[in-house]
């Protein structure tokens, strides 16, 4: 009896000595994060595009704010704009007659808040996938599905690539970046391994043609985020800063990418060994 009185009080003590603490996280102005991913998939005209705009917002908030009334227009070297206009107020803007043109240079002009933002970027060409291999037994545990999209990489020129491997089941698609330093000309391949991937399911895979400058960008915010990162223009670590400028206030620099890739696509089935 004494033992259970003896107990009794030890809980009581402990609970009495529980104290609410406020934790005061540092607060900033929002800055714009623009999430202009021009993307001509293989064998479409790659006519319509949309590119993102949101705010960045405090470190507990759970929904992400849309930037809202925006000019958003993309010029190519011969001058033609593409204007891209909001979808409602979702911070979508879409364009449905854009022209994508391999080797040639656009630049992205964002007016948002009295505010001009630019970048300049070249579309950037990619190869057809090979072929796929697959290993049901694979991995670091031996025990997961592993996929190996092979392609060849062209000798002339230095190319760097942006890989997704996106999932038909509801886990994080995975994202990496690859150069060719050490294997320039030669058959290479995008990894990707997911233990509960199983036979009947599929990936859809993307490789993107992409610049050495996105090449660095993404590499360190893969560093940062971890190589599952689903939204890498979401919430970030820490500042990691892309090709846009903010041309009025340069000290209100934005987040985000402005990237133009022609993308190598295909929806691939596990198989039965």
């Amino acid at each position: 009896m004494k033992n259970r009185i003896l107990l009794i009080i030890t809980g009581l003590l402990l609970i009495s000595c529980e104290d609410v603490i406020d934790v005061n996280v540092p607060t900033s102005e929002p800055k714009l994060v623009i999430d202009a991913s021009i993307n001509w998939i293989k064998g479409t005209s790659g006519n319509e595009q949309q590119i993102k705009l949101s705010l960045t917002a405090p470190y507990f908030d759970t929904t992400i704010p849309p930037a809202n009334d925006a000019e958003v227009f993309i010029t190519n070297q011969n001058s033609t704009i593409f204007s891209f206009i909001e979808d409602g107020a979702s911070g979508t803007y879409l364009n449905t007659n854009f022209i994508p043109v391999i080797n040639e240079v656009y630049t992205l002009t964002v007016i948002y808040n009295n505010e001009t933002y630019t970048a300049t970027e070249i579309l950037t060409s990619v190869p057809d996938f090979d072929y796929i291999e697959q290993k049901l037994e694979g991995g670091f545990s031996g025990e997961e599905t592993e996929i190996k999209a092979y392609f060849t990489d062209p000798g002339a020129t230095t190319n760097y690539y942006f890989f997704e491997f996106i999932p038909s089941i509801p886990v994080t698609k995975t994202l990496s970046v690859l150069e060719d330093e050490f294997v320039n000309g030669n058959q290479i391949f995008g990894y990707y391994v997911e233990e509960d991937l199983t036979p009947g399911e599929s990936v859809t895979i993307r490789n993107h043609g992409v610049s050495e400058r996105f090449y660095e960008y993404m590499f360190i915010l893969l560093q940062q985020t971890g190589n599952n990162g689903g939204g890498p223009f979401e919430t970030q670590p820490a500042t990691v800063r892309g090709n846009c400028i903010n041309n009025t206030n340069p000290e209100n620099y934005p987040l985000g990418y402005f990237r133009l890739s022609e993308v190598a696509q295909i929806n691939y089935t596990i198989m039965q060994p």
